[in-house]
C-alpha cells in the first residue's frame, strides 16, 4: 500500500482580484510589485517542485480527479449560491464573499479542488491506498454553505465527507484543522452534529477575528462535538506537540472516528505573513506522525491531509515535505535551511510554561 497523493496543474492557474496583501486597492492602499493576495500558486507549485527535486514524489501514487460535480456540492452549498457563482465565473470571473477574488473559469477550479479532495477521501476509504495528502487550491475551511470568506470559495473537506458518505464509505468523521486561522466554515457546517468532530488549533483572534472561542463547543446533538483551540501569539513547537498530546489525540480515542482528517495549513510556520506563531518544519512532521500513529490504532489507518493556507513561498514547501514524508513513511529528507534559526527563535520555558497552563485549562473544558 501507498500514499496517494492528489493533484492538478490547473489548480495552480487560479488567480483573481485587485489586492496588496488582504487589503482591497483604492484610496491610499498602493498595488504591491508581486502583486495580490499572499495566498498564490507559489508555496503549492514549490512544494510539489521540492519532492520532485528529492525523489518523494516518486515514492507516491500521484494522479488528479474530476471536478466534484453539482450533486456533491449541493449536498453543502445552496442551488443558488452554486448558480451564482458559475454565472460569475463564465461572465469572466468577481467576487462573492470576503477576500475570495476569482478569475474567469474559477468555478471549474474550485470544483476541481473539492473534487481532489473527494477523490483522495474516496481512495482511502475504499482501500486503494494506505492514506492520502489532497494538494487542493483554492483552499476551504473558511467556506460556510452560502458564502466564501477568507481565501476559500468551496467547503473542501466537508464536500468531500458528504459524497463518502452518500457512497456509504464511511459514517464517523473527525477533522483536525492545524492551519493558524479558524476553521469556521468548517464549524459552521457541523456545529450542530454528533457525527463529526471538528477540532481547530489556531492563533487566537486571528483570522476570522471574531470566531473560535473554548466556549464554542457545538449546540444540540453537537454539544461537545466542536473543540476549539486557541493559542497565543509565540506558540510554537513544545505548544502544538502538547496540544495533540493533551487534547487532540484523547479526543480521537473518545470519538473513535472511521476517518481522521487533518485540514493541513502551514501557516503557523515562523515565517508566514499571515501569523504570529513559530511552529517548525518538524512541527509538523511530529504532529503528522501522531495522527498518523492514532489513525493506526483507531481506523484502520484511515488519513487524509488536505491542504489549507501557509503563505511563507520559502518555508512551506520544506514544511509540507516533512509532513508528506512521515504520512508515507519515506525516508526521503528535504532539510530545512532555517532549522538552526528556528530553534534560537522558540520561545522560552517561562512561555512555555504559561502556554502549557492554558492548554491544561483548554483540556479540562473539552476533555472533562
Amino acid at each position: 500500500m501507498t500514499t496517494g497523493f492528489f493533484q492538478d496543474e490547473r489548480c495552480f492557474w487560479h488567480a483573481g482580484g485587485n489586492y496588496a496583501l488582504t487589503l482591497p486597492l483604492g484610496g491610499l492602499v498602493q498595488p504591491l510589485a508581486a502583486g495580490g493576495l499572499p495566498e498564490s500558486p507559489e508555496t503549492k507549485r514549490r512544494l510539489k517542485n521540492l519532492m520532485e527535486v528529492t525523489g518523494l514524489m516518486r515514492e507516491l501514487a500521484v494522479t488528479s480527479a474530476p471536478e466534484a460535480s453539482f450533486e456533491d456540492l449541493n449536498r453543502i452549498h445552496p442551488a443558488d449560491f452554486l448558480k451564482r457563482f458559475k454565472e460569475v465565473s463564465d461572465a469572466g470571473g468577481g467576487e462573492l464573499g470576503l477576500r475570495t477574488p476569482f478569475g474567469q473559469g474559477g468555478y471549474e477550479i474550485a470544483a476541481l479542488s473539492a473534487g481532489l479532495a473527494s477523490a483522495a477521501l474516496s481512495a482511502v476509504m475504499r482501500g486503494e491506498v494506505e492514506n492520502a495528502y489532497a494538494l487542493t487550491r483554492p483552499p476551504g475551511h473558511h467556506c460556510l454553505p452560502d458564502w466564501p470568506n477568507g481565501f476559500c470559495l468551496l467547503a473542501n473537506i466537508p464536500v468531500a465527507i458528504e459524497a463518502a458518505r452518500a457512497a456509504g464509505l464511511l459514517g464517523r468523521v473527525a477533522v483536525v484543522d492545524w492551519d493558524v486561522h479558524h476553521g469556521n466554515g468548517t464549524e459552521a457546517i457541523y456545529y450542530d452534529r454528533d457525527d463529526t468532530l471538528t477540532i481547530s488549533i489556531h492563533q487566537a483572534h486571528n483570522y476570522p477575528l471574531d470566531t473560535g472561542d473554548v466556549a464554542d463547543r457545538g449546540t444540540g446533538a453537537g454539544d461537545g462535538f466542536n473543540m476549539n483551540v486557541p493559542l497565543p501569539p509565540g506558540a510554537g513547537h513544545v505548544a502544538y506537540l502538547e496540544v495533540m498530546d493533551r487534547i487532540v489525540i484523547p479526543a480521537l480515542e473518545r470519538f473513535q472516528p472511521d476517518v481522521i482528517i487533518v485540514a493541513c495549513g502551514y501557516d503557523a510556520s515562523a515565517f508566514d505573513p499571515l501569523a504570529r506563531m513559530l511552529a517548525t518544519a518538524e512541527t509538523f512532521a511530529e504532529m503528522t506522525a501522531r495522527v498518523k500513529s492514532a489513525a493506526q490504532r483507531l481506523c484502520g489507518d484511515k488519513l487524509l491531509l488536505v491542504h489549507e493556507g501557509g503563505y511563507s513561498e520559502a518555508h512551506v514547501p520544506f514544511c509540507g515535505h516533512a509532513a508528506i514524508a512521515t504520512l508515507a513513511g519515506s525516508a526521503t529528507d528535504a532539510p530545512d535551511p532555517m532549522a538552526d534559526t528556528l530553534r534560537k527563535r522558540q520561545p522560552d520555558a517561562r512561555f512555555d510554561a504559561f502556554v502549557n497552563e492554558l492548554i491544561g485549562e483548554m483540556a479540562a473544558v473539552h476533555l472533562g
